[in-house]
């Protein structure tokens, strides 16, 4: 009998343990990706990291830029990279210049090369932005859809723990704030190559953040339905006394007019062809087959992207046609 009580006792404990003990939480995984990634310096307390021209799964999704701001006690960065393992290794090559916390994190645009990599920079107390318009994206269906298909074709990178991570802040004006030293001006530019995109000046350094609004080394990706006001925001750009101007792909330049060419030029050629086969009753087909496209089709994701560019301003322009009869 006492062996009895006693086995009835130790089970019994055994279960209340097991059903009353809390289940923890998988931790995130995240993998670690074997790609070359160097900061490089462009003033005194700016720097970036380049990734290569091509498509979205090139190079282990490293193809897009993500700027580094360190001030005196602290650090901003200024778009996330594409997969949360980039942005781990982005947080590596920052911790070899310096051990400042990560205190803010600006994302330029809610585009998958830009913010899937935000688990990998995560940390208590860091503050992420984005402009207003963002939410969109993340409302959309197309959101999961994107993430589930990165799983598939950036898989490890981004897997099953991988998820959307929203900012706690969607700016809808204009911020101007002093961050360890610097004065920063974020200039929210509205809808123009995605639902939502905004720009980092950082004014002692004299350098520009400016996402995927330019472009350097391969054709822009046309993500949004304002293609003329992507234009204009270009010009208000080159009115701020930027030295050097870090893009959304590419290498950063210091002469705006040169380095914004390639962008204005393609973007210009989209509307102005489109906009007018679309005034001929023209078809997609018949405009997009008299179009020259000389300057840009040696250009990296010329063949994967020009077509689809070109079909979504037609879209545009047919809208816009209906629109004002």
């Amino acid at each position: 009998m006492r062996f009895s009580t006693r086995f009835s006792v130790l089970l019994f404990s055994f279960l209340l343990s097991y059903f009353t003990t809390p289940v923890m939480a998988k931790p995130t995984s995240i993998a670690d990706v074997n790609i070359p990634m160097k900061l490089k310096k462009v003033s005194k307390h700016v720097y970036y990291v380049q990734g290569v021209a091509g498509i979205a799964t090139d190079n282990k999704g490293f193809i897009s830029n993500a700027g580094v701001i360190i001030g005196n006690d602290g650090i901003i960065i200024f778009d996330a990279l594409g997969t949360p393992s980039l942005a781990k290794k982005l947080k590596t090559e920052i911790r070899k210049i310096s051990n400042k916390p990560i205190k803010k994190i600006f994302i330029s645009h809610y585009h998958a090369d830009h913010f899937f990599g935000l688990q990998g920079l995560l940390s208590p107390g860091v503050e992420i932005y984005a402009p207003a318009g963002a939410q969109k994206y993340l409302a959309r269906d197309g959101a999961e859809v994107r993430l589930n298909e990165r799983r598939k074709s950036l898989k490890p990178w981004v897997n099953e723990s991988t998820r959307l991570i929203p900012p706690d802040h969607f700016l809808n004006k204009d911020m101007n704030f002093t961050f360890g030293g610097l004065d920063i001006s974020v200039l929210q530019f509205g809808s123009a190559h995605s639902d939502g995109d905004l720009v980092m000046f950082v004014k002692q350094d004299k350098v520009l953040l400016t996402g995927d609004l330019l472009f350097t080394g391969r054709i822009p990706f046309v993500g949004g339905d304002n293609v003329q006001n992507w234009i204009s925001k270009i010009d208000e750009m080159e009115k701020l006394p930027a030295r050097w101007i870090i893009p959304g792909h590419g290498a950063a330049f210091q002469d705006f007019k040169k380095g914004s060419r390639l962008t204005k030029n393609y973007l210009s050629l989209l509307q102005q062809v489109m906009t007018s086969g679309v005034d001929e009753l023209m078809s997609f087909d018949e405009i997009y087959d008299s179009t020259d496209w000389s300057e840009f089709k040696d250009l990296p994701a010329f063949s994967s992207g020009n077509r689809i560019n070109a079909y979504r301003v037609f879209l545009n322009a047919e809208k816009a046609a209906l629109d004002s009869q």
